[in-house]
């Protein structure tokens, strides 16, 4: 398998991710409290691949060149997201096993996360896009995309503010970064149409 291959990297991320979550466990231990610190590393794993899926053409388009390869590989690291996010899953099933499931409204609200996130992976595949209007994938991907970000926001500021300050300071990082990712593709997408305002009139 080539290093440079989609496989590749799905797979680095999935292990990753199992191997962080497995390394806490073993840590932790395997019971509710370990579980859900493993949920919380897991998810800040697979949040860092997102960001960087997310804001990578933001950033090409804002600060020049040296984003490149991070525009170029958005499709790359938004699929190893996805991959990662498989692993995180499996601790919420073993959560739900060990009788601690989230509550009713939580499934519904990450859940609905999930299915946009599957559902922009299978429209990264050319044999898939072939029967999705353009526009229609590119309301997907907008909608998808800016509600998982949306949900990763809400973990970082909502409940985890409730506690002290030291577990404050150990979401401040992420939660920084949650706002951030808007607030460039704001900016990028607002350059953009200053920058074809400005050809239109010269044309």
């Amino acid at each position: 398998m080539r290093p440079g291959s989609l496989i590749f990297w799905l797979l680095c991320a999935f292990g990753t991710s199992l191997g962080i979550g497995a390394l806490v466990l073993a840590a932790a231990g395997a019971g509710v409290a370990g579980t859900r610190l493993a949920l919380d590393m897991t998810a800040r794993f697979s949040f860092l691949l997102f960001w960087l899926a997310y804001t990578g053409g933001a950033l090409h388009d804002l600060f020049g060149p040296v984003f490149l390869p991070l525009k170029r590989h958005a499709r790359t690291l938004g699929l190893a997201f996805a991959s990662a996010q498989s692993a995180h899953f499996m601790l919420v099933a073993w959560l739900c096993y060990l009788g601690a499931a989230p509550s009713l409204s939580t499934f519904l609200f990450f859940g609905t996360a999930l299915i946009w996130l599957y559902l922009i992976a299978l429209l990264s595949f050319s044999t898939i896009q072939r029967h999705c209007p353009p526009r229609l994938r590119q309301l997907i991907f907008f909608m998808g995309l800016n509600y998982i970000a949306y949900a990763f926001a809400v973990d970082f500021f909502v409940s985890p503010l409730q506690g002290g300050l030291k577990h404050v300071l150990f979401y401040l990082p992420f939660a920084l970064a949650a706002l951030a990712g808007p607030s460039l593709r704001l900016a990028a997408f607002l350059r953009r149409a200053k920058r074809s305002m400005l050809l239109s009139r010269t044309a």
